[in-house]
């Protein structure tokens, strides 16, 4: 009896124990992203031009945003100084995640957990890369050129910026294909052999998905189709060197 009460009472502490630290982690995580945000409110303007960029060299001359709220001008930069706080703080909150949860994890666990979580970030920073540098300039150059004559095209800023934000999330997002693969083969799911021959049906998938989520020309929707595939033959090979076996007992 005494046992059981005190293997209870053992279990409690532990659980507390974990609490406690779960909410130091996210005072640690929540007081790093302000920190960020506040650095970067003072320059939140100067952001939203540098956002505003592949829009406004893209529009003919003296083409300009507009502002159609009464206080957007003034709420459109401090909600993207703070995404570009979450966007540079990322590292750090997973950090934070990885502390608390890899106390818990086996040794090979820890292993591919930590180059996972380092290709996921690198991946997703890299898609957001790509849709500002290239994407969205071919939107834009696209849209400004079918825009009807007679019509001028001036964009609310913050129309504007949640439609950057979508474009940015969803390249990011898709980047991850390679990690969300691997995940699959590790968890037994599926094999680097089931992956080849599902080939066909994932390019089809992935111009699906690029129709969806893009703008409606054709061109950007190879700009994101085009990288997921490749990526997708990435995470193959990708799976196939971290799971062998299981591809060979499938």
């Amino acid at each position: 009896m005494q046992d059981a009460e005190s293997g209870t009472a053992q279990g409690e502490s532990r659980l507390i124990d974990h609490l406690i630290e779960l909410r130091a982690r996210l005072l640690r995580a929540v007081l790093g992203l302000v920190i960020v945000f506040i650095a970067f409110l003072p320059f939140a303007n100067k952001l939203y031009a540098w956002l505003a960029q592949p829009l406004l060299a893209k529009l003919p001359a003296g083409g300009q945003l507009i502002a159609t709220g009464v206080a957007s001008p003034f709420f459109a930069p401090v909600k993207l100084a703070f995404f570009a706080a979450l966007f540079v703080a990322v590292p750090w909150l997973l950090y934070q995640a990885w502390a608390f949860v890899a106390p818990g994890l086996y040794q090979r666990e820890k292993k591919l957990a930590m180059p996972l979580l380092v290709s996921a970030v690198t991946l997703f920073y890299a898609g957001c890369a790509f849709a500002y540098f290239l994407v969205l300039p071919t939107v834009f150059g696209f849209l400004t050129r079918v825009t009807p004559e007679g019509v001028a095209m001036m964009t609310d800023i913050q129309a504007y910026l949640d439609f950057v934000l979508v474009i940015f999330l969803a390249f990011g997002a898709s980047f991850e294909l390679p990690v969300a693969l691997v995940i699959l083969a590790l968890l037994g799911w599926v094999t680097p052999k089931q992956l080849r021959e599902s080939r066909g049906y994932a390019i089809v998938g992935v111009f699906v998905i690029a129709a969806v989520i893009t703008p409606p020309d054709v061109v950007s929707q190879l700009m994101l189709a085009i990288p997921m595939i490749i990526l997708y033959e990435v995470g193959i090979l990708a799976a196939g060197w971290l799971a062998p076996k299981r591809e060979t007992a499938g």
